[in-house]
C-alpha cells in the first residue's frame, strides 16, 4: 500500500446569471476537470458592485487527486482550466476577474 497522495486545492471564482443553479455548475466544474476530481464544493456566493446586474459569483473549491501520484503543475493547472472550460460551455460562467 502506498498511503495516499497529496491533495491539489484549487478555489475557482465564477461569474454566472441568476437563474443558473449552483448544482449545474458544479457539476460542470466536476466533469470538466475529470478523473482527477476528489470533490468540488461551492464556499461563497456574492451579489454586489463588481457583478453585473442579474449575476451572481460562486466560489467554489476544487479538490484534485491522482491514486497513484503527486499531481504536476500542468496536471492541476490543466484539470482547472478545463473545468472552466466546461462550466463557460454549459452555463456562459466567466472567471470573475477576467
Amino acid at each position: 500500500d502506498v498511503g495516499v497522495q497529496p491533495l491539489a486545492k484549487e478555489d475557482i471564482a465564477l461569474v454566472v446569471a441568476d437563474s443558473v443553479p449552483s448544482a449545474d455548475i458544479e457539476r460542470a466544474l466536476r466533469d470538466g476537470a475529470g478523473d482527477l476530481c476528489e470533490d468540488v464544493r461551492l464556499f461563497d456566493v456574492y451579489a454586489g458592485p463588481q457583478v453585473p446586474e442579474g449575476h451572481r459569483s460562486l466560489a467554489f473549491a476544487l479538490r484534485l487527486r491522482a491514486p497513484d501520484r503527486t499531481l504536476s503543475a500542468e496536471e492541476i493547472s490543466a484539470a482547472r482550466e478545463s473545468a472552466v472550460a466546461e462550466a463557460a460551455r454549459r452555463h456562459g460562467a466567466v472567471l470573475r476577474g477576467s
